[in-house]
């Protein structure tokens, strides 16, 4: 029951980000951006089965290049959305024709590589796709929080001490 699970975990976050990835979205300035994540890596760590108990190494290799193909996903999708800043200072982002390319790789190279594990006889579980899927989240979540910080104006106690305050123009000689 719990591959079944994890199936819908991922199919429900998958429609959700592809969803909202087209979509121009409001980047939000508080700190939840990482807890999607966090429940996915913890429905891919409930149980045991990450790893092929016949072949723990090879399997953990595997994993290792998953997660590897996983991260540079997120980076490839984190840098390939564009971020604005409104007048207002909201900082917005929508994904780009290039972040489909980086998905449609990405998916590519994660069925190359279960074809691959399959090739060698190994069992692979859902927990393998779901840790990917976070890591990828993950990444793609924190480097836009990263990008949108340099594109927030500055406000609080640094604006009254002068930081980022424009200066008053010199006077020209005439």
């Amino acid at each position: 029951m719990s591959g079944l699970v994890d199936v819908l975990a991922v199919v429900a976050v998958a429609v959700l980000v592809i969803a909202r990835q087209f979509r121009p979205r409001r980047l939000d300035a508080d700190k939840r951006w990482w807890v999607a994540p966090a429940v996915l890596v913890f429905l891919a760590v409930r149980e045991p089965g990450l790893l092929d108990p016949g072949h723990r190494t090879a399997s953990a290799l595997l994993l290792g290049v998953e997660l590897l193909v996983a991260l540079v996903t997120g980076l490839g999708w984190a840098w390939t959305t564009r971020v604005w800043a409104t007048p207002d200072g909201e900082v917005w982002s929508r994904g780009s024709k290039a972040g489909v390319g980086v998905w449609i790789t990405g998916i590519a190279l994660r069925a190359g590589l279960v074809g691959l594990g399959a090739a060698f006889g190994l069992h692979q579980d859902t927990s393998a796709l779901l840790l990917g899927l976070a890591l990828t989240l993950l990444v793609r979540s924190g480097i836009l929080a990263w990008r949108a910080q340099g594109l927030r104006p500055v406000t609080g106690q640094s604006a009254v001490h002068g930081a980022n305050v424009p200066r008053p123009m010199p006077k020209e000689h005439v």
